[in-house]
């Protein structure tokens, strides 16, 4: 390993791609980039494509509705790749707007026009690009790729089929695959041929023999020379030498045997058969398998019930991206995802030896993607940096006046709690987030309700929690502000009394509790019954480094 790859460490930013990548990753830096970049997948095509008029909301990504909507930004976007752009994009997204109009569609293409443009700069000329998408938009996005990479840099596009027949049959064929747009930057890239699993009626058929030494099945194969070989001309015990010589010198012959490697024809008594030849014994566990395609059938999608689904909605398997990874890339090299999501493309790369960029706008996602890391590598987790996330009360208010609601989602997770809303909130409940713990055998689970507020407090903003918390039947109260809480606010907490557990007997909880951001950064919790709580997504499982064969059917 080279000083520059020694020094290296992996990064995880918390922001827009679109700023992060021209302002922290340099120009033929990446070896490999994977992207999901997020689309309404349940939004009804048609939708997709009707006129929009009026001020709208901007595009913008949640970690669990990925909307794209057009308005002023992706006007704004629109107009800076058509004037500032590369030439062939510029002329292809004007192309677009004539064909579309103004619509959801065309906001999604715009947005991501000047992101692949971004990640067409930090491509090495050996490097590759995956783009991951589904049929809803994949003809337009493919036409993108080709602006941005040229279309002679297209390799292939690759079908995965991610689930069997569903209900949609009923008034068309069911969509049960996804698409990757796989192109190079350039004519000389990394590509590593992949091999699957073996055809079962072609091992039935050929390899047909096994010894039941541990070594399985295996074929004979001819031993002769099929050109004239005058070294090659002996005999090997007892057996003639072919009539061109052997394949083999004697010395290598002599190591075959001593394997175990070479069968002998023997006539009933045992005794050698000189008439026939002896031949070579190729085991099946020493073949490379079947090549891969560009249809992959032999991957499954994460049911309900994987082990290694976390509970993130558009969770892709790991067998995925292990076989991307290794297809296009080295040890060492550097993959790039710039919509990271829960990060598989970054554990993948971390657990094959890659270094590695991951890139989310949602803090759920980083906080995510952190936990993973910690879980799965544990003490042979590479050293990573963090970036964008609040370190301070400074940079969280700065996050707070950018997006109340990533800040919301930030100060829960800081704080062990389960979010329980995404940007489309809907009417307010008074709850941002909560926390579940047992504290008896009844086996019903008691609730701490938790209040996230950004802006000024005052002592009605207690009394609505104590409201809520009766509500909700709620036994503890929690607060997080980012101001400091004034003196009524603190005695009317601490005047709602304590919450006192049936199995804790002497211990008691404040029922409402007040923290700070300054708190929450210094490590303090929510006081509660020490139990089993949930969590916001389920702990990834320990994993060793290197290829793991039974996370798909890649061997």
């Amino acid at each position: 390993m080279g000083a520059e790859q020694s020094e290296w460490k992996n990064k995880l930013f918390f922001g827009d791609n679109l700023e992060i990548l021209p302002q922290h990753v340099a120009d033929e830096s990446v070896d490999l980039i994977y992207l999901d970049p997020p689309f309404n997948s349940n939004a009804s095509y048609n939708v997709l494509f009707e006129e929009k008029s009026g001020e709208k909301s901007a595009a913008q990504i949640t970690a669990f509705e990925d909307t794209w909507h057009w308005g002023p930004e992706p006007e704004e976007a629109y107009r800076d790749v058509v004037t500032k752009g590369p030439r062939k994009l510029a002329d292809l997204l004007g192309a677009f707007r004539r064909f579309l109009g103004s619509n959801d569609m065309m906001a999604y293409l715009t947005m991501m026009a000047p992101r692949l443009a971004e990640l067409y700069r930090v491509l090495k000329p050996t490097g590759c690009v995956y783009l991951h998408c589904d049929p809803k938009a994949s003809h337009y996005l493919r036409l993108l790729m080709d602006a941005v990479f040229g279309p002679t840099n297209f390799r292939n596009e690759i079908t995965w089929k991610r689930q069997s027949a569903h209900s949609d049959a009923k008034w068309k064929f069911p969509d049960v695959a996804d698409h990757l747009f796989f192109y190079s930057k350039s004519e000389d890239f990394t590509f590593h041929p992949q091999y699957g699993r073996h055809d079962p009626d072609y091992v039935k058929g050929f390899y047909r023999f096994d010894d039941n030494d541990g070594r399985g099945p295996y074929r004979l194969d001819n031993m002769a020379s099929p050109n004239p070989r005058p070294n090659m001309m002996y005999e090997w015990r007892g057996y003639p030498c072919p009539e061109k010589g052997w394949r083999y010198q004697k010395g290598t012959m002599q190591e075959l045997h001593d394997e175990g490697r070479i069968w002998y024809p023997l006539n009933e008594d045992g005794t050698p058969d000189t008439t026939r030849r002896p031949q070579l014994k190729r085991y099946l566990y020493e073949q490379e398998g079947s090549i891969l395609t560009n249809v992959w059938t032999d991957i499954q999608p994460l049911h309900a019930g994987a082990k290694e689904r976390l509970g993130y909605p558009t969770q892709k398997p790991e067998a995925l991206l292990e076989r991307i990874i290794e297809a296009s890339s080295n040890e060492g090299d550097v993959v790039l995802d710039p919509f990271c999501g829960c990060g598989t493309a970054v554990a993948v790369a971390e657990r094959l030896n890659r270094r590695w960029i991951g890139i989310d706008i949602t803090y759920l996602a980083i906080n995510l993607i952190i936990r993973r890391l910690e879980n799965t590598f544990r003490d042979e987790l590479s050293p990573y940096e963090v970036f964008g996330v609040p370190m301070d009360v400074a940079s969280a208010a700065a996050l707070a006046e950018r997006d109340r609601f990533e800040f919301e989602w930030w100060a829960l997770t800081k704080a062990d709690a389960h979010p329980v809303r995404d940007k489309k909130k809907g009417a307010d409940t008074g709850i941002d987030g909560f926390m579940n713990f047992f504290d008896d055998n009844s086996g019903k689970a008691k609730r701490v309700i938790v209040q996230v507020k950004s802006g000024k407090v005052g002592v009605g903003v207690v009394r609505d929690l104590k409201g809520v918390m009766e509500r909700e039947k709620a036994v503890i109260g929690a607060l997080i502000t980012l101001k400091k809480p004034t003196r009524p606010m603190r005695e009317e907490a601490a005047a709602t009394g304590f919450y006192e557990p049936e199995h804790f007997k002497g211990r008691r909880y404040p029922r409402l509790q007040i923290l700070t951001i300054q708190d929450i950064l210094e490590g303090k919790k929510i006081q509660y019954p020490e139990a089993a709580i949930t969590t916001t997504f389920k702990k990834a499982t320990r994993k060793l480094k290197g290829r793991q064969p039974e996370q798909g059917s890649l061997v």
